[in-house]
């Protein structure tokens, strides 16, 4: 249930309304507007006396939660959720659309580096890599590990892009959220339910990827297991899902852009280059999914996909990258956006 103050509730009263949902043994959540505050109220409510918190003073009125996701919900905050990221502090989530490009995977200094500028030079937000590379196959190219956090720092230092990487188990939460912006759980660990409550102690910003056969409340739950265990910055990116069609590597579903919208208040980013598996594919989803009301764009970029260690195929080059901007610049403010 969440407990919405009238407007005008002093700090003291909004402090007296916790403290009872506490004694009834809820987890609070409060919520600060610009005009008045709401408090989650999360846990078993079955013992809860509501009318000793509904008669509390500068209270208006108790309303249940009926979403499966409490904290994730519309229904519990309807105006947007805006992330800050990264050094320059973007707002995923605000009136600018954003870009976040770089490699699937940090294979060497040079190669990063060079690519970390090209990027920064598109007016990006953001620059990801992998440095811990889950791989289908155990003799594919599982990624520089830490040395690549430290290829990673070195390139957010250079450029001052927030830098998103993944992080792929609980062992290495720690280290990689010391070298890193944004921390990715991609698909594989969409319901990787240990590592989701501990990225939710991290500190700082979680890009959570769909997994492959993810329904969107599944995803909005993984969101919602984040954000219970204390950490409210939750990015929610759509990357493709498994289907039985060939011509795409997975199926990009756009519909769920505006859909997660209408269901919750964090911010949504696409991913076309692994919704698609496909360089040529990448431009035309890009434009899409911004016109279906995207707050970001993360793609791949490699400076020689031929020759990359991984997912090469799907890779835009940095040309390829900035002769795309114009039209989604133009896409953006054509819905009242900018980027």
């Amino acid at each position: 249930m969440i407990v919405v103050m009238k407007p005008g509730a002093s700090d003291d009263q909004v402090q007296h309304v916790i403290d009872l949902v506490r004694d009834f043994g809820l987890k609070d959540h409060p919520i600060y507007g610009t005009d008045r505050t709401v408090i989650a109220c999360i846990g078993d409510k079955r013992a809860v006396d509501k009318g000793a918190i509904e008669t509390a003073p500068m209270v208006e009125r108790i309303v249940p939660i009926l979403a499966p996701y409490k904290m994730a919900s519309t229904e519990v905050k309807q105006t947007r959720t805006a992330i800050e990221v990264g050094p320059d502090k973007f707002p995923i989530g605000g009136n600018s659309v954003g870009l976040i490009a770089g490699p699937c995977s940090v294979e060497n200094r040079e190669q990063f580096l060079r690519v970390a500028d090209a990027v920064k030079a598109t007016g990006a937000i953001g620059i990801r890599g992998g440095a811990y590379k889950p791989r289908t196959s155990p003799y594919s190219f599982q990624g520089l590990q830490e040395e690549g956090l430290e290829i990673l720092a070195e390139a957010g230092r250079n450029t001052g892009l927030a830098i998103v990487t993944e992080v792929v188990s609980v062992e290495t939460v720690d280290v990689v959220a010391a070298h890193a912006d944004v921390l990715q759980i991609g698909a594989r660990n969409m319901q990787h339910y240990p590592l989701l409550e501990a990225v939710g102690k991290a500190g700082k910003p979680i890009l959570l990827k769909r997994g492959l056969s993810a329904q969107l409340d599944e995803f909005l739950l993984a969101a919602e297991y984040i954000i219970n265990a204390g950490n409210p910055d939750v990015i929610l990116c759509e990357r493709g899902i498994r289907t039985y069609e060939k011509y795409v590597r997975n199926t990009l579903p756009l519909a769920s852009v505006p859909e997660l919208n209408e269901r919750s208040h964090l911010p949504v980013v696409v991913d076309p280059s692994h919704g698609t598996g496909h360089a040529h594919l990448v431009p035309a989803m890009c434009r899409a999914a911004i016109a279906a009301g995207a707050d970001a764009l993360i793609i791949e970029c490699h400076a020689d996909p031929e020759h990359a260690l991984s997912d090469g195929a799907q890779c835009l080059t940095p040309d390829a990258l900035a002769g795309l901007t114009g039209s989604l610049k133009r896409i953006a403010q054509a819905i009242g956006r900018d980027m």
